[in-house]
């Protein structure tokens, strides 16, 4: 299948086709004793990605762990439905977000009044996963692979507050989920991801650091695909959230309202990323793919309500 991208160590991309595009979001197999997928795409992308396990050789019975590095509907919004299509599966999610998972109701109202009728062409509907087939993993956990193999969760809020990233410990992979935001392969750009209302600056500064601190080989971007310059990536990922809270900041202090901040930050930053740069020269559906996944209005939003939050604090 086109879809699917083997990265080496018995890991295997797999591009969800989130609503009909290519390249926007990917999951992960992790193939071996006991299969893992590592995020489930959208609701509408789960039969996408039930027919490329089928490709790979996993059978409805075989798959042995779904886990998602967090609940956003670009990540864990298939999850109800690929655990019906897998009865064995466990699904392993932070304990912070195993509530949403067993009753979605909460998460699917916010989801509306965020994206309203764009919800179902984006994401579909989040089914409901039966609360005893949920795993909620603690801030620091491990998820067994298999032959001595296991992926270890490292709790990373600042992007979600129900944010894990995950290490392999064959293959030195990190999923780093959205914690160090949103990586184009085509051009090279990184943005960060920065929504409302969990984001905290230092909080994913810290994160990137636990990061660091792992020592990966390698960053697998569930937007989009491996990076091996794991250093400089990270480095990068925290540059671009405080230039971003910088900029969000000054406009937030000369008082401009959503709109103007937006506008501000976005023209302030457009010189950052190849994709954005050249309006004529452009590759118009990766810019549009790139404002999906990582919006300037709700990268500032998400800006705007922690400095809000943090001011009303002090």
């Amino acid at each position: 299948m086109d879809n699917i991208t083997p990265l080496g160590g018995d890991v295997y991309e797999i591009d969800t086709r989130m609503a009909g595009y290519a390249g926007i979001t990917a999951g992960y197999l992790i193939l071996g004793d006991r299969p893992c997928l590592v995020e489930t795409g959208t609701s509408t992308s789960a039969p996408v990605v039930r027919d490329a396990l089928t490709s790979l050789g996993v059978g409805p019975d075989d798959l042995a762990t779904v886990v998602v590095t967090h609940i956003h509907l670009d990540h864990a919004g298939g999850v109800g439905d690929i655990a019906g299509f897998y009865p064995a599966a466990q699904i392993v999610v932070h304990q912070k977000g195993a509530r949403h998972l067993a009753d979605p109701s909460r998460l699917m109202s916010s989801a509306q009044m965020v994206w309203g009728d764009k919800l179902d062409v984006l994401f579909g509907t989040l089914s409901p996963t039966e609360a005893s087939r949920i795993r909620a993993l603690d801030d620091s956990d491990s998820i067994d692979l298999g032959g001595g193999r296991t992926l270890s969760s490292h709790y990373s809020p600042g992007h979600a507050r129900h944010h894990v990233g995950l290490l392999d410990s064959a293959t030195g992979d990190l999923y780093v989920g959205d914690a160090a935001g949103v990586y184009l392969p085509k051009t090279g750009d990184l943005r960060p991801a920065t929504p409302p209302p969990d984001f905290d600056l230092q909080v994913a500064l810290n994160s990137l650091a636990l990061f660091e601190s792992l020592g990966p080989q390698r960053l697998l971007f569930s937007h989009y695909g491996p990076v091996p310059e794991v250093t400089e990536t990270l480095a990068r990922s925290a540059e671009e959230l405080r230039v971003w809270v910088d900029l969000t900041r000054r406009a937030h202090a000369e008082g401009m309202d959503l709109d103007h901040a937006v506008a501000m930050v976005r023209e302030k930053t457009r010189e950052r990323y190849a994709v954005l740069a050249s309006e004529d020269g452009a590759d118009t559906e990766e810019a549009a793919h790139f404002e999906l996944l990582s919006g300037a209005p709700s990268n500032v939003a998400g800006i705007v309500h922690w400095l809000e939050r943090t001011s009303g604090e002090r």
